[in-house]
C-alpha cells in the first residue's frame, strides 16, 4: 500500500456531481475551445510563476471560482500579479473565458477540473493568497467529508502559501461556517485570523468584491454572509 502525506490529492476523493448544466452557447463554446487551450493550467509539472507567467510575480489561486467575477475583479486590480482559478463547472469556465476576454485579462490561468490536483502542483510557500468563497456546502452530516474546509484541504492550503500570505473564506451557510471555524481551530499554528471586532467578519473587506452568487444568497433567500481572512504564521 502506497503512503500518503496530509493533503496528499489522491487521498480526497473531489469532483463530486455534475459539471456542466445548461449547454453553452455558441460563443461560449468558441471560448472554451479557443481561448481555454490558450490559458489553461499545464495538466502534468510544477504550477508556478515563473512557468506560467515567465516571471516571479506574486501568484494568486481562487477555488472554485463559480462565474468567475471574483477572479476577474481581483486580476483586473492587481495586473502584476497572476491568477490562478479552478472550476470543474464548464459553464462557470465559459463565464470566466467571458470576462478574461472582455477585460484583457494576460495575468490568468485556470485549470477546468480539480483544484487540488492543480494547487498540489504549485510549490510550497509560493501563494500570495488563496481564496475559497462560497464553496458546496454539502449539508448533509454524511457527506461533510467531501466539504472543501476539512483538514486534508486546509493542511495543503497552509503548505502552499508562503510567510505572511493570506487564505480568504467566505460562505453564507451557518452549518459549513460552523464546520470551518472547527477545522481552523485545529491550525493555530499554521494561520492567524486576522480580525479586529464583529465587523471583520459581517463586512465585505476591501477588494473583496460581492459575486452574484452573494448577491442572491442575500437579496432573495435573505442569508447572512461571513466573511474570514487568515494570514499564514
Amino acid at each position: 500500500m502506497t503512503a500518503h502525506k496530509p493533503g496528499d490529492p489522491t487521498t480526497l476523493n473531489r469532483l463530486y456531481g455534475r459539471s456542466q448544466g445548461k449547454p453553452l452557447r455558441a460563443g461560449q463554446q468558441a471560448l472554451v475551445d479557443n481561448l481555454l487551450p490558450q490559458i489553461a493550467v499545464p495538466e502534468e509539472g510544477e504550477v508556478s510563476s515563473g512557468r506560467l507567467f515567465g516571471d516571479n510575480r506574486p501568484l494568486h489561486f481562487e477555488i472554485g471560482f463559480g462565474g468567475g467575477e471574483h477572479l476577474a475583479y481581483r486580476a483586473d486590480l492587481l495586473p502584476d500579479h497572476g491568477f490562478i482559478g479552478a472550476e470543474p463547472f464548464v459553464n462557470g469556465v465559459a463565464q470566466a473565458l467571458v470576462h478574461v476576454r472582455d477585460g484583457g485579462l494576460a495575468n490568468v490561468r485556470i485549470q477546468h477540473g480539480d483544484a487540488l490536483q492543480a494547487l498540489a502542483r504549485v510549490p510550497d510557500g509560493a501563494l500570495t493568497m488563496l481564496y475559497l468563497l462560497h464553496p458546496d456546502p454539502w449539508p448533509k452530516a454524511r457527506h461533510a467529508k467531501r466539504r472543501m474546509m476539512n483538514d486534508g484541504p486546509v493542511r495543503m492550503i497552509a503548505d502552499k502559501l508562503k510567510p505572511g500570505g493570506e487564505f480568504r473564506f467566505g460562505t453564507d451557510h451557518a452549518v459549513y461556517l460552523r464546520h470551518a471555524l472547527t477545522v481552523m481551530r485545529r491550525f493555530t499554528d499554521e494561520f492567524e485570523w486576522v480580525v479586529e471586532s464583529r465587523s471583520s467578519w459581517e463586512k465585505r473587506p476591501s477588494g473583496w468584491p460581492e459575486t452574484r452568487y452573494e448577491h442572491k444568497a442575500r437579496t432573495v433567500y435573505g442569508h447572512e454572509v461571513w466573511y474570514f481572512r487568515f494570514r499564514r504564521r
